[in-house]
């Protein structure tokens, strides 16, 4: 973990580029999530699936400020806290994960692409983002209304589609804010190719993200870097 001022700002430009695409999310299911100041983003209804419904952007945020503006009555609410800091037990909610912020400066060598890399391409249009939202999801169908709607389809937003004969198998999201590149949304074991493709869209950038277990190892092996934990807090039954 990175502790010292350099550190805490990379982790703050993490939070933010997160809520950033959380944001995007949000308002394409035609929701007016806020910025409370520069310490959280919230949504006073409740998110899409996998969205939680406020990000701390800075450490120390209080716990009763983080809850004031979210609906903790219906069930599935969940606050991600950025900095690993809150304490929401006595509120109702237990911790869903835990990950690690990661960082991969601009300019890192990319790494050398496995033996037979998926081809890359940009999604575009309705039809093949549903064909890649079906295969992030395994190809099963993302109960109830899925996350991802055409309207996210724009400027400082890309979605990635590695194919293989002609079918989506492997994928990420790419999306800009707090002056770095988030990459989100990861299936596929396909760090090669996605960190490929941001270089060449957003050369000056540097990349974030988080991961854990599994998909944290390799997320290092490709050159990332864990700078700081989160937890995701879930609202209990």
């Amino acid at each position: 973990m990175i502790t010292d001022e350099t550190g805490t700002t990379l982790l703050r430009r993490a939070a933010l580029n997160n809520a950033a695409w959380c944001d995007a999310v949000c308002r394409a299911h035609g929701l007016s999530p806020w910025y409370d100041g520069e310490q959280l983003w919230f949504s006073a209804r409740r998110t899409p699936p996998m969205y939680p419904d406020a990000v701390t952007l800075e450490p120390g945020v209080p716990a009763a400020r983080v809850l004031l503006g979210v609906d903790t009555d219906s069930p599935g609410c969940s606050v991600k806290d950025s900095f690993a800091d809150l304490d929401l037990a006595g509120a109702g909610f237990e911790v869903l994960f835990e990950a690690q912020w990661i960082h991969r400066p601009a300019g890192a060598p990319l790494p050398e692409p496995e033996a037979g890399e998926p081809e890359w391409s940009e999604v575009s249009g309705a039809e093949e983002l549903a064909a890649w939202e079906a295969a992030f999801d395994g190809g099963e169908g993302i109960e109830g209304d899925g996350p991802f709607r055409p309207a996210l389809l724009g400027e400082g937003i890309v979605f990635l589609a590695g194919r293989a004969g002609g079918r989506i198998v492997a994928g990420a999201v790419a999306s800009t804010g707090g002056g770095v590149v988030g990459v989100s949304n990861l299936f596929g074991a396909a760090w090669a190719g996605v960190l490929d493709a941001v270089a060449a869209r957003w050369p000056e950038l540097d990349v974030v993200g988080y991961e854990h277990g599994e998909d944290l190892e390799a997320a290092v092996r490709a050159g990332f870097t864990p700078i700081g934990p989160l937890r995701v807090w879930l609202r209990s039954e």
